[in-house]
């Protein structure tokens, strides 16, 4: 992997020490400039070290957990963080979580403590959430908190605007291989009941809001105003990821 090549590729001009410091601006970068999208969804997607750093970092594209944080993985210990590939169910609204292998995310200790990291979740955290249970975590994006689920789990919340916590996703803390993940990676580009597969999704995180591109809807949000804009033709979607993700398909 050239790290140097990685680091252009999200916008990342300062020091690799392995700092709290550091890494966190290593997810805000990653965040601000690799798009969480499934464009490639009907077209086999492997996530091998070789094929996502070609698709993440040279032909600058995005991709969705297994990528996202499977490539993120590898830069983290390139730079000599001591992280790990972590397991994750995510909540469906329902009290209850997806099977195992649903999302990948990471775990990265420094000095004696852990964070969750996570530059695949679409609308997360824009930084590391501290694992110390009852403890609170202020972010750009809102209040996280993890706490123990279940005797093998954790729990990562939310807080809302009436100011409960709600559930994210729970994860192990056991580490992963990422060829573990294929079997569910697999499903999710195949299955007609996996959310990946219902439409097309592009999205990106800004200064003060968010761009999404979900089917051919292009939702513009801007210190909390929100702007939606149809897109008529293939054409015109084209331009949009172009003009807002600089992905040209």
């Amino acid at each position: 992997m050239n790290i140097k090549q990685y680091l252009e590729r999200i916008g990342y001009e300062g020091p690799v020490d392995i700092t709290f410091e550091v890494l966190s601006q290593l997810q805000y970068m990653h965040l601000m400039h690799v798009p969480f999208e499934n464009l490639d969804i009907h077209y086999n997607i492997k996530i091998d070290l070789l094929h996502l750093y070609d698709k993440i970092v040279t032909r600058k594209r995005g991709g969705f957990c297994y990528e996202l944080n499977g490539l993120f993985y590898e830069l983290l210990k390139e730079i000599g963080f001591t992280v790990k590939m972590v397991s994750a169910r995510v909540y469906d609204g329902k009290k209850e979580f997806s099977p195992e292998f649903d999302h990948l995310a990471l775990i990265v200790k420094i000095n004696e403590y852990n964070y969750l990291v996570d530059a695949g979740f679409g609308e997360f955290s824009l930084q590391p959430i501290l694992i110390a249970p009852g403890k609170e975590t202020n972010d750009p994006r809102g209040i996280f908190k993890i706490e123990t689920f279940d005797g093998n789990y954790m729990l990562v919340t939310k807080k809302d605007t009436e100011e409960n916590f709600v559930p994210e996703y729970i994860f192990s803390e056991k580490e992963r291989l990422l060829n573990e993940f294929q079997e569910m990676c697999n499903y999710h580009q195949s299955d007609p009941a996996s959310h990946f597969m219902q439409k097309r999704i592009c999205s990106l995180p800004t200064s003060n809001g968010r761009i999404t591109l979900t089917g051919d809807i292009l939702k513009i949000t801007e210190q909390g105003v929100i702007t939606e804009r149809k897109l008529n033709t293939e054409q015109e979607v084209k331009k949009e990821l172009w003009n807002h993700f600089g992905i040209q398909l």
